[in-house]
């Protein structure tokens, strides 16, 4: 015998089935904060609703590399992978509540658009982001690198990046270590 649904039954696990939005975005939830998550294109357009719903600090600008990651990402089904993502985290001073913003960023194309005219001290963040990942920030107003010289070729905390060996000089484990056995003294 064939079981009736109601339209109320369907309706409401459309409801469940559907993904949690926040701001319009993707949303979900990491170590007990809210994470939203716009599209590339919406970055700014994302950072100017919550700004004018009263997350006015804008605590840090980032980005992750996952080419060597193997794990899990917990990302909203809606949301495709990317190799890089830019991820930025706001506070409300009248709440303390904090949320996150993490943005997916093709290798193929690594711009997405600059923070700073809404939250100048993305500044320094968005040169550093730039300096180590060359994510390119546009319409920043000097996109220069900040940690690395000029002439410095790569974006070191890119997984694929090279490593380089610094050599460090130890003393060696057979020299005398204190005074008196250098000068010949014996205690």
């Amino acid at each position: 015998m064939a079981e009736t649904v109601t339209e109320e039954e369907v309706i409401d696990e459309a409801v469940i089935e559907a993904p949690p939005e926040r701001y319009g975005f993707p949303f979900s939830s990491s170590r007990g904060q809210e994470v939203i998550h716009p599209p590339r294109d919406q970055w700014k357009a994302a950072a100017e609703a919550l700004f004018e719903d009263n997350w006015t600090m804008l605590v840090d600008i980032t980005a992750v590399d996952y080419l060597t990651y193997g794990a899990n990402r917990a990302l909203p089904t809606s949301v495709k992978p990317e190799r890089f993502e830019v991820v930025a985290n706001f506070v409300r001073f009248d709440t303390g509540a904090r949320i996150r913003m993490r943005t997916q960023v093709p290798e193929s194309d690594l711009r997405i658009e600059s923070l700073y005219a809404t939250f100048p001290g993305s500044d320094y963040q968005e040169r550093e982001t730039y300096d180590m990942f060359g994510i390119e920030f546009v319409g920043h107003p000097d996109l220069s690198r900040i940690l690395m010289p000029e002439n410095w070729v790569g974006y070191p905390l890119r997984k694929d990046f090279a490593q380089g060996v610094i050599p460090v000089q130890f003393k060696s484990p057979n020299q005398p270590s204190d005074r008196s056995q250098k000068e010949g003294r014996s205690s």
